[in-house]
């Protein structure tokens, strides 16, 4: 795909952070370890102590998509069945999660505008160290593509959120694809702005529902239930900040949205070897976890 070039390429470090970076200053984060039994899954241990340290009684719980996701679903199921948790309620964020939180007994909303959330968990597919900026929505299967919005949303409405990911998900400097929903009708128009604004940083793929079908994206594109295209916009060196990729996409004519998520309460659960820690923001604390 030949994507017009500009005089002068963009730099990443060019875009002045404004309201979005004012409010992601942090102090040095609050970091609780915890030991691992050496044959336990990391992420198994993750999702445990996600449940364990957030999930109370009588909240409504977003449900997210993921490896780390499914086993926190099945732990919330059974500890309602065990009488531990009581009253809880979960929103799914997509299909997956909807049917593992069927299979486990867990009750279910679905999402609509003004819902009160208390508590959401998900996978991310990486995380930004100073910001706790996640990425979702990378290409994990077709059967997510559809998705991308709702989980956004869902994380965005519930009062706190926590992000599961593995040590090698969380970085200072990220590289690899963020996805960018733009309107269907005029997606090569968009395609090409984009290009230009990251040209030498970034190449730009149409995401194709079926297999690797090269940057236009085949005579099968994905096209969600909402009418939008997938943008996998492919960062080939590593981003300075994700708050100002964010604010420039949010520029652009025809991008309906992006799988950045930037929220002031927020956690993530990072699943090394060999223990399980939690960082969250404006907190220095150190605490013993699980």
């Amino acid at each position: 795909m030949a994507f017009a070039a500009v005089s002068t390429p963009f730099s990443l470090s060019s875009v002045s952070p404004t309201r979005r970076q004012s409010f992601r200053n942090v102090s040095a984060p609050r970091v609780i370890s915890a030991s691992l039994s050496p044959d336990v899954s990391p992420l198994l241990r993750a999702a445990h102590h996600t449940v364990d340290s957030y999930v109370k009684s009588g909240m409504v719980i977003g449900l997210g998509s993921g490896e780390a996701s499914d086993m926190a679903i099945r732990y919330l199921g059974q500890q309602l069945r065990s009488g531990s948790l009581q009253n809880v309620v979960g929103v799914p964020m997509s299909a997956r999660s909807a049917s593992e939180a069927a299979k486990y007994g867990i009750p279910l909303e679905y999402f609509r505008d003004g819902f009160q959330i208390d508590f959401a968990f998900h996978d991310a597919d990486a995380v930004e160290e100073s910001t706790l900026i996640a990425v979702i929505g990378r290409r994990r299967s077709s059967q997510e593509d559809d998705y991308i919005l709702k989980q956004k949303s869902i994380v965005k409405a519930a009062d706190e959120a926590v992000f599961m990911i593995k040590e090698e998900q969380y970085k200072t400097s990220l590289e690899g694809s963020i996805p960018v929903l733009v309107q269907s009708l005029n997606w090569l128009a968009i395609a090409e702005e984009i290009d230009d604004l990251y040209l030498g940083d970034a190449e730009v793929w149409r995401r194709a529902s079926v297999g690797d079908a090269g940057p236009l994206g085949g005579d099968f594109p994905i096209v969600t239930s909402d009418g939008h295209n997938i943008l996998d916009v492919i960062f080939t060196t590593p981003i300075p900040s994700l708050a100002n990729v964010a604010e420039s996409l949010e520029t652009i004519d025809g991008v309906v949205d992006h799988g950045l998520v930037i929220k002031t309460r927020c956690s993530v659960v990072i699943a090394g070897k060999p223990e399980v820690r939690t960082v969250t923001l404006q907190s220095s604390t150190v605490e013993n976890g699980v």
